[in-house]
């Protein structure tokens, strides 16, 4: 009996490494799965879905953002990872479960498709694909464009350039989000309503630029 051999999927990987790494400067590691390292140029802002709706909502500008499944991923200004647990407890949410953490030095997060690329074959409406809700530009420096630690200016205090919120105000607003979407889960974003987010995330890369629906 004559086995069937599957067509091989065509190759993602390198390409994308390669636009990382050509188009916007960044260090990646080739995998698969293609991660982007931080720490380096940035770290990582990870929440949940919902709670990063929200804070998407608050803030027109906030640097890129990334959707990986159910966690929403904003990038902030490298070195960040180390003040978010002196933040958090200065902000008086210590102690507070979350589910708020960072990706500092050495870490890793999966690379999103940048806009415009196609989703590979057999991984079609997969939740967990990476997308960019708010892209990097293309030949612009991204630290410019990141929350970054100030100093204790307080949560009401001056933001970052462009209206992009200081690193204390984006940590306030997503340590209140996340505790709300804790408390109140009904009005999380479901996957129905994060659907038409993803999809135009992957044609365009400007989903992100409007607030999520609620169910």
């Amino acid at each position: 009996m004559a086995l069937t051999v599957p067509s091989p999927r065509a190759p993602l990987g390198r390409p994308l490494a390669q636009w990382y790494e050509r188009e916007l400067g960044w260090a990646v590691e080739a995998g698969p799965p293609v991660r982007l390292l931080t720490g380096l140029r940035f770290d990582v802002l990870d929440l949940p879905a919902p709670a990063g709706a929200a804070l998407l909502g608050r803030y027109g500008s906030t640097g890129p953002v990334a959707l990986v499944g159910r966690r929403t991923r904003f990038l902030v200004a490298a070195g960040s990872a180390e003040e978010l647990p002196g933040l958090l407890d200065w902000l008086e949410w210590g102690g507070v479960g979350l589910d708020l953490t960072a990706v500092g030095a050495d870490g890793r997060i999966t690379a999103p498709l940048p806009p415009g690329w196609s989703v590979p074959p057999g991984r079609d409406g997969s939740r967990e694909t990476a997308v960019w809700l708010r892209p990097p530009e293309p030949g612009c420096e991204v630290e410019a464009t990141l929350p970054a630690f100030t100093g204790f200016a307080g949560p009401k205090g001056g933001g970052g350039g462009g209206g992009t919120p200081d690193l204390v105000r984006l940590v306030d607003a997503a340590a209140t989000e996340c505790h709300r979407a804790r408390l109140f889960p009904t009005k999380s974003v479901t996957g129905s309503a994060l659907a038409p987010q993803r999809a135009d995330a992957k044609r365009s890369g400007k989903a992100g630029t409007q607030p999520f629906a609620f169910s």
